[in-house]
């Protein structure tokens, strides 16, 4: 049996990546982005008024001069114009090219227009304000976007603004889910009493939606002959399989026998861990990398949150793979030697500092227990006590809202 250290590192070690391709960029969200972005031009491109209102010469107005007769109109999306006459204005809209010949632009509701006429009502006014000047946000050819990123709505807008029509991201892996266990039944089924449905495979596929990465899902029931020939076919056609259950120490756990049968490469079996602790990884050839998780609920969901999202995001070659720490908001007493990943509520306090309360469920089965949490925090073994307001590493499985 291992650390959950060590696990991490045959993890690393084993990190595939999977090459580059090409999408429409409306198809980019959540991807990872491999290649840099520079600005084509720069931004913005021309010096834009940022506010509905009159253009004027400032000389003018620091001059003395209020009474401005409206000599046209600046829209957005319409050429550059010019003032002739400095004693005049000139009416411009949001996003228009800043006229030549006025330097200042006053908003509507600073002014009184009338009849062509327009008299500005306030005392005080910043030479050039309400303008947008050209280049300041980027010069043409300056990085916007570097490749590691994942891709939001703003990084979308930001290709669409420089026409990135199509941009490079990390490939996928053709993917797989499989559970095991002859007591499980699809969830539009009526259990029987020595049945439960499945769950795992839901939340393990919405683990993977994150990234966009579209996963086909099987079954294996508790026949070892059917479990080596499915597996066999399996790893022939997907780059990461993933499996649910048979991985323990009981009499109809057949995967690991099984897989190693079929020429996977066991990687390490067991880590000293809770949940999780009959955790397998391996790898066949070149071809296929395995994760095995345990059947109990809790355990395969908290393995694929904290050693599948890693090894994903290492392969497809994201930036950010760090944990954040915070406060535990309470103490903790845990006696076995191993690594506690404690199920916790999060909130902030007073001081702006994100705090970290467990939450007692009835063991790695209880999957309602994930419902009432946030987050999973990661409480090191060697040690039996863990004190309130002691600072350790957490992941989040949902998005926190006030």
């Amino acid at each position: 049996m291992i650390t959950s250290e060590e696990a991490l590192n045959f993890i690393e070690n084993n990190i595939k990546d999977f090459g580059i391709e090409e999408i429409p960029l409306e198809q980019g969200i959540n991807r990872i982005l491999r290649e840099d972005i520079h600005a084509d031009r720069d931004f913005p491109p021309y010096d834009r008024v940022t506010m509905d209102g009159i253009a004027i010469s400032y000389e003018q107005f620091k001059a003395g001069n209020r009474t401005f007769k409206v000599a046209g109109i600046a829209a957005a999306g319409s050429p550059k114009t010019k003032l002739d006459d400095p004693s005049q204005c000139l009416e411009v809209m949001t996003g228009a090219i800043m006229p030549e010949g006025v330097d200042t632009v006053i908003r509507y509701e600073d002014i009184t227009l009338d009849n062509g006429i327009a008299v500005i009502d306030i005392e005080e006014i910043k030479h050039q304000q309400n303008i947008h000047f050209k280049g300041i946000d980027r010069k043409e050819g300056d990085k916007i976007l570097h490749s590691g990123i994942r891709i939001s709505s703003s990084e979308i807008g930001v290709c669409a603004t420089v026409g990135k029509a199509k941009i490079k991201v990390s490939r996928m892996p053709k993917t797989i889910i499989i559970s095991t266990g002859d007591e499980l039944v699809g969830v539009d089924e009526t259990p029987l009493p020595h049945q439960i449905r499945k769950s795992n495979v839901f939340g393990l596929e919405t683990v993977l939606e994150h990234y966009d990465l579209q996963v086909d899902s099987a079954h294996l029931l508790d026949d070892y002959d059917s479990i080596v020939e499915k597996l066999k076919t399996y790893l022939n056609d997907y780059e990461l399989i993933i499996l649910s259950g048979g991985v323990s120490k009981g009499k109809y756990d057949y995967l690991p026998q099984a897989l190693e049968d079929v020429g996977v490469e066991k990687l390490f079996h067991k880590v000293k861990q809770r949940p999780g602790k009959p955790f397998w990884f391996g790898k066949y050839k070149e071809e296929a990398t395995v994760f095995a998780f345990p059947g109990n609920p809790v355990s395969s969901f908290m393995c694929s949150q904290y050693y599948l999202k890693y090894w994903l995001n290492k392969s497809i070659q994201h930036e950010s793979t760090f944990l954040p720490k915070v406060k535990l908001g309470a103490d903790v007493n845990f006696m076995p030697d191993l690594t506690y990943f404690l199920e916790v509520k999060i909130s902030v306090n007073d001081q702006a500092e994100m705090i970290a309360q467990p939450i007692k469920g009835n063991g790695s089965g209880d999957l309602a227990n994930l419902v009432d949490a946030d987050a999973f925090i990661v409480l090191p073994r060697g040690r039996n006590d863990y004190y309130k307001d002691e600072v350790f590493p957490i992941f989040f499985y949902r998005e926190i809202s006030s």
